[in-house]
């Protein structure tokens, strides 16, 4: 993976402005004292990806690069979605690649947009493989599910709406896979002085075991939440952006993971992704850590709700 340029917070800016009117603005509600939940499973497609999606589309049609064998995206699920959903609102072809391990309520979603999903290998890596052989064949626009500017930059417009419900922010607390969606909101916290806890299941630490090594490093992918943050590798501008002193990196065990998706459940009456449970299972009972007006990103609900209700062994 190359070092690729991280989104600057004028880029995050420029993003707002393609995707205004196209996404739903988050809403942002009281989860306990000092503490707020930021609805983004609520967005397009039961993610933010929908933010960077079409940010990404949009761009490419704004400079006439959009070819006509349409866009292509790896992706464990969330961020071709997306894609197949802004490619569906330009009329473009979307060809989406996703691990045979994918849920198959994302892969009958996927289909509900039009895309020609295709399944490749186990893990995200291996569909990317797939999913670069066949836009060098094709011809194909090639999206990538996080490491790309235009990607990141659409993500992070959801940190100046959250400061927009929420005046005084002092930090934002998110899960990360590659590292999209904390290198995009990452540009506009450090903006305005905002600190960012970034969460990652101990056995899926893709970005916190970059920050040991100083660079990307392959890391194993094997946690609960893996279907969404499962990326092997952790982008550049994520990095960079971890190695700034506003942001804060957390590790929790996937117990922890289960156990805080159950409690937003029982407690908040709200569906979410394992991802999305990541970064409040950091934060559940100590969230006054990070300071007075804190906001915890519920980042997707594309996923079965029929074990809500389970606890693992010790949980």
């Amino acid at each position: 993976m190359t070092e690729t340029p991280g989104p600057t917070y004028a880029d995050v800016r420029a993003a707002a402005d393609r995707i205004a009117g196209h996404v739903r603005p988050v809403t942002v509600a009281p989860a306990g004292d000092d503490l707020w939940f930021a609805l983004e499973q609520l967005q397009h497609t039961g993610s933010f990806k929908a933010r960077g999606a079409r940010n990404f589309i949009a761009a490419h049609r704004e400079a006439a690069t959009l070819p006509a064998a349409g866009v292509t995206i790896a992706s464990g699920g969330n961020a071709g979605l997306a894609c197949a959903w802004a490619a569906r609102g330009e009329g473009v072809p979307a060809t989406v690649f996703l691990p045979r391990t994918a849920p198959r309520v994302k892969v009958d979603k996927l289909r509900s947009y039009g895309a020609d999903v295709r399944l490749a290998g186990n893990e995200f890596a291996e569909a990317l493989a797939a999913c670069q052989e066949f836009a060098a064949d094709s011809g194909a626009l090639v999206s990538h599910a996080y490491d790309n500017p235009l990607v990141a930059a659409g993500a992070g417009t959801l940190l100046d709406e959250i400061r927009d419900r929420l005046p005084g922010l002092d930090a934002v607390v998110l899960s990360a896979g590659g590292g999209g969606l904390f290198a995009g909101v990452a540009a506009a916290a450090y903006e305005h002085g905002v600190r960012v806890v970034v969460v990652e299941p101990e056995d899926c630490r893709a970005l916190n075991a970059a920050l040991e090594a100083g660079r990307p490093v392959d890391v194993p992918v094997d946690s609960v939440a893996a279907d969404a943050l499962g990326a092997r590798r952790v982008s550049w501008a994520a990095l960079r952006a971890a190695q700034l002193p506003g942001a804060t990196s957390v590790l929790v065990p996937d117990s922890a993971v289960v156990e805080a998706r159950r409690r937003i459940w029982e407690e908040y009456r709200l569906v979410v992704e394992h991802a999305a449970a990541t970064a409040y299972a950091a934060v559940a009972d100590k969230h006054q850590a990070y300071g007075d007006r804190v906001a915890v990103v519920l980042c997707g609900a594309n996923t079965d709700p029929s074990d809500l209700g389970v606890r693992m062994p010790g949980a």
